[in-house]
């Protein structure tokens, strides 16, 4: 019996130089759900997305192999799922809703078909999730697999939270869980497949699609996505808007998943929850009397010193050792 992925529906040994371009776009876009926002879907040069409100936010991501993702931990769908979330919480953090993606699939030519279509099948279940339609891309030949997704939002009449948005005085709270998808890493990375729950967090982030938006309402002046990890991202969020954030340690419980993964490991649980990144939470200032429900207060947001020095604190001193993960870069730069 030939081996079949989940959300294929060719055997594996067929490849995409056998498909062929033009019949695995068709098998993609076939029978992709409707949506009032889609004036002009998949099928001409390009598509035609409606924003009753006028103004359109925009973001992109790029998931390489071996860099992002590899194929002996996560299976196809995972993948395009994963592709989804970290592009779609790029808009929830600035208090948008998600319409409507494009994306960019380059791979090998040997690489099996099956696997291409359990991405798109994995593209498409997140989506769905996310409540954003699939409205094209682009497909072509490369070394290794890429996917490169562009997310449209809408303001839905409201002004975009930005980075510089927090004032001194302010609360911050988070939406979301953080260490889950490093500690997954972490056990990844010794050949190990448990904690389940901390490995499928590592595979697909869990985006809390809508809190972005309910945010925006209940008053959040700034807010950012937690990809790099938390001490990191802050950072961001403090230096865009020239303050300091002081964290507070007490504010992060200590899951038991984390806690097999720290015993098993010799992790700090505190180093997974502070610096792990890719789990995609929403941190955002707020004041103190518009923190909406489930949205958890971790900090404040104070004055920065005269002198310069850390600008983000963990109970009122600095954070001794990597704050996250940098690209180009070493992890704690």
């Amino acid at each position: 019996m030939q081996h079949q992925e989940p959300g294929g529906s060719q055997p594996a040994a067929e490849t995409l130089a056998e498909v062929g371009e033009f019949s695995l776009i068709e098998s993609v876009t076939r029978s992709l759900p409707a949506s009032d926002n889609v004036l002009v879907g998949p099928g001409d040069d390009g598509a035609v997305v409606a924003f009753p409100h006028g103004s359109v936010v925009c973001s992109t991501d790029t998931l390489v192999e071996g860099i992002h993702f590899r194929r002996d931990w996560s299976v196809a769908l995972d993948v395009g799922r994963k592709a989804v979330a970290v592009n779609v919480a790029d808009l929830e953090a600035m208090g948008a809703r998600a319409t409507a993606l494009v994306v960019g699939f380059s791979a090998p030519a040997d690489l099996p078909a099956a696997w291409a279509r359990s991405f798109s099948a994995g593209l498409r279940a997140e989506c769905d999730r996310a409540g954003v339609a699939l409205v094209g891309g682009d497909m072509t030949r490369a070394r290794d697999i890429t996917v490169a997704v562009t997310v449209l939002g809408d303001l839905e009449g409201r002004a975009p939270v930005l980075r510089s948005g927090a004032r001194p005085g302010q609360l911050l709270a988070i939406r979301g869980r953080t260490g889950w998808a490093a500690a997954g890493l972490a056990v990844l990375s010794r050949g190990f497949r448990s904690p389940r729950a901390v490995v499928e967090a590592q595979r697909v982030p869990e985006v809390p699609y809508g809190a972005g938006a309910d945010a925006a309402r209940a008053g959040a002046s700034a807010m950012i996505d937690i990809s790099d990890g938390l001490l990191a991202d802050v950072g961001h969020l403090a230096r865009a808007s020239g303050v300091c954030c002081d964290l507070s340690r007490d504010a992060f419980e200590i899951p038991e998943p984390l806690q097999a993964v720290a015993a098993a490991t010799g992790i700090d649980p505190y180093t997974l929850i502070l610096t792990g990144g890719e789990d995609h939470a929403l941190v955002a200032a707020f004041d103190s009397h518009d923190v909406p429900g489930g949205w958890r207060v971790i900090g404040s947001v104070t004055e920065r010193g005269e002198e310069s020095g850390p600008m983000v604190l963990v109970d009122g001193a600095a954070w001794e050792g990597q704050s996250g993960f940098d690209h180009f870069g070493h992890p704690g730069s």
